[in-house]
């Protein structure tokens, strides 16, 4: 078959030109090819560009389309238009990446022809690249939690971030969760804003205690995760007007607080937004009119610290934080901490043992079996419904939140893990860790 020709679109008095206009990027419900989805940016592209105009932007690509694998790229195509603006990243690893920067709708066009289906920017503005200038919130919910508990914790973010001074923009995450964004003044490093999300996590899992969580390991969540690891630097979520790579082609959808209560996310795709936005124009708009203060959730974070809650986990990949406490999941814990809040430590010179306070509280190991490894999403699942039709009286126990489905990572394949968490089902009834059915680990 012949090469189609590009396409060639003025876009702010700029040339962009677009490789293969007709290639699928959405082949189920949407049927969206490229062309269709640069068109959709362009429609949308005053409120997009209020989302990642003059940041940093990770290019998240699906070259394949949204059916496809994406692979994140850090560091600025070599071939690029000369009007494309770049700045120097560094990262906690000791790298640095020079990255592209959107400055119009011209910029927008040509990252969307990249393959860029989402829009990932950092939190900070590019003359100020360590000092973030956006709060995020995400709402993450666990397997099983309902949309109305999603917005219900939004609004309870709504009510503290207005008690805290600060005022909270809601979007919908375009997957199954909720955004609430909050502008603040760049005074505070990636890790002040890090340690004031995590202050208003756990504030939250304090008011809503059977809705909420702030727990990092999977095995410990319910409900809705309040993911303040989305604050670590080097970190991006979608931003405004981000198509996600869902079947129907689903849009990360800003909103008013008003429609919280009663939206749906999935009204907002793409066949819908551009219409919305033509009607009511971006409900974000005067979001960076009147940025906040972070001193009195920096505080709560003291008050938290003053009561013995010490850091909770980063990332895998950054490096130990002073006050984190061990790095590991509470299935692999050797053992909880003693009850009284003390530990024992062996002192180097004289071997005698000496009493220290604890910043963490007790953690319980919880009972966690592997039943399925492979690089086929399908078949470790298939391998779940196996090892309950093993197990049935301890299947009829286990619920939602207690299976975990994981996506692994090695150097240069993923693969599907599945466990289960026994810690609802009685110790008798507990089968022991049996080989994972499939156990197709590419990293053995």
């Amino acid at each position: 078959m012949a090469k189609e020709e590009a396409r060639v679109l003025e876009v702010a008095g700029r040339e962009v030109r677009i490789t293969n206009p007709s290639k699928p990027y959405f082949s189920e419900q949407a049927r969206l090819t490229k062309l269709e989805l640069v068109a959709y940016y362009l429609s949308v592209a005053d409120g997009a560009l209020n989302g990642i105009r003059d940041r940093p932007i990770v290019l998240k690509r699906f070259v394949d389309g949204a059916h496809a694998e994406a692979f994140y790229q850090k560091r600025a195509p070599e071939s690029r238009p000369e009007w494309i603006r770049t700045v120097t990243l560094s990262f906690p690893s000791g790298r640095t990446a020079e990255e592209v920067v959107v400055d119009d709708a011209a910029g927008l066009a040509w990252i969307v022809n990249l393959g860029c289906i989402e829009l990932h920017p950092h939190p900070v503005l590019s003359g100020d690249l360590d000092h973030p200038n956006e709060l995020r919130v995400d709402l993450d919910p666990t397997p099983g939690v309902a949309w109305d508990d999603v917005r219900r914790v939004a609004l309870e973010v709504k009510a503290l971030l207005e008690e805290l001074g600060l005022t909270g923009w809601p979007k919908t995450s375009g997957s199954r969760g909720m955004h609430v964004n909050v502008r603040i003044q760049p005074r505070w490093t990636f890790t002040e804003v890090r340690r004031a999300a995590l202050a208003l996590s756990r504030e939250i899992e304090r008011r809503v205690p059977d809705l909420a969580t702030s727990k990092w390991w999977k095995e410990e969540r319910h409900g809705v995760f309040l993911d303040y690891n989305q604050n670590a630097k080097d970190r991006t979520t979608c931003s405004a007007y981000s198509v996600r790579p869902l079947p129907d082609a689903r849009v990360s959808t800003p909103l008013t607080w008003d429609e919280v209560p009663d939206c749906d996310a999935a009204d907002f795709t793409v066949a819908t937004v551009p219409a919305r936005f033509a009607a009511i124009g971006d409900p974000h708009a005067e979001m960076d009119h009147a940025p906040g203060s972070l001193d009195m959730l920096l505080e709560l974070a003291e008050r938290d610290e003053a009561q013995g809650l010490g850091d909770a986990p980063w990332p895998p990949h950054y490096r130990k934080m002073e006050g984190e406490g061990a790095r590991v999941a509470p299935s692999r814990a050797r053992k909880a901490k003693p009850a009284d809040g003390e530990r024992q430590d062996g002192d180097v010179a004289t071997g005698v043992k000496k009493k220290r306070t604890a910043s963490r509280t007790p953690r319980t190991k919880m009972p966690l079996v592997t039943v399925a490894n492979s690089p086929d999403k399908a078949a470790a699942l298939d391998g779940l419904e196996r090892w309950k039709a093993r197990h049935p009286e301890a299947a009829s126990h286990v619920t939602i939140e207690d299976v975990l489905v994981d996506s692994m990572r090695g150097r240069s394949s993923t693969w599907t893990r599945v466990r289960v968490n026994l810690r609802h089902v009685p110790e008798e009834l507990r089968p022991q860790q049996e080989t994972p059915d499939p156990d197709d680990d590419p990293t053995r």
